[in-house]
């Protein structure tokens, strides 16, 4: 999801720098992919992670209170089902593409939200996973009083690659996202009249997620 500028800047570089890290490390492998699923995945069916989004919770001014657990259980060895808890504050926009700039809400917005989401594994650890969560939103003006509740139904697509090591147990995820919400319902009026100056989809976010099979 989304951030401030500050945010985007700073979640980017991050997600370069571990791509980075993780394919240096990845070069180390000698099992070819297939190889390593035949030895481990097929007994680790299951995984927890989370995101490296919670970074953005050291911001002070805007801090999103980020927080997102994700679990997984592999149904063969390309496909595994993805079941995501998530909670996080935004003040901006969430349409808002890089390199632009709009007005924040008069307040903030607090989401919650359990998502469900289908994940297959293509050449090696190349995947792809989409994904719907349905958010209840809380609404709250500048002087941090909650107003109104809505509801947003948020849908992914997610293009990554899964680097594996520590004995082929812990994993990160680095992606790009396309992001879409259809339906966003319940805004007041002070607000939606700044969601409405922005489309309801923001394309090629960076993500990199991470987590410990078992």
């Amino acid at each position: 999801m989304k951030a401030v500028n500050l945010k985007k800047i700073l979640l980017t570089t991050i997600f370069a720098l571990s791509l980075t890290l993780a394919f240096n490390q990845e070069l180390t492998h000698q099992d070819s992919v297939s190889v390593q699923l035949e030895k481990s995945d097929i007994n680790w069916r299951h995984f927890i992670g989370s995101s490296l989004f919670l970074l953005g919770n050291l911001d002070t001014k805007e801090p999103p209170v980020y927080i997102q657990l994700n679990y997984g259980y592999r149904l063969s060895r390309k496909d595994l089902i993805i079941v995501e808890a998530i909670t996080w504050t935004y003040y901006e926009p969430l349409g808002i593409p890089y390199g632009s700039s709009g007005d924040p809400y008069p307040g903030k917005i607090r989401a919650y939200g359990i998502g469900a989401g289908y994940q297959h594994f293509y050449w090696k650890n190349l995947y792809s996973t989409v994904q719907a969560t349905p958010f209840l939103q809380q609404f709250f003006d500048s002087g941090d009083e909650k107003i109104q509740k809505g509801f947003q139904l948020w849908c992914q697509l997610r293009i990554g690659y899964r680097f594996e090591f520590l004995r082929e147990r812990w994993f990160l995820e680095p992606s790009f996202v396309c992001n879409y919400w259809p339906v966003n319902t319940n805004f007041p009026e002070s607000f939606d009249e700044i969601e409405s100056e922005w489309p309801n989809y923001f394309l090629f976010e960076p993500g990199l997620h991470f987590g410990f099979k078992f």
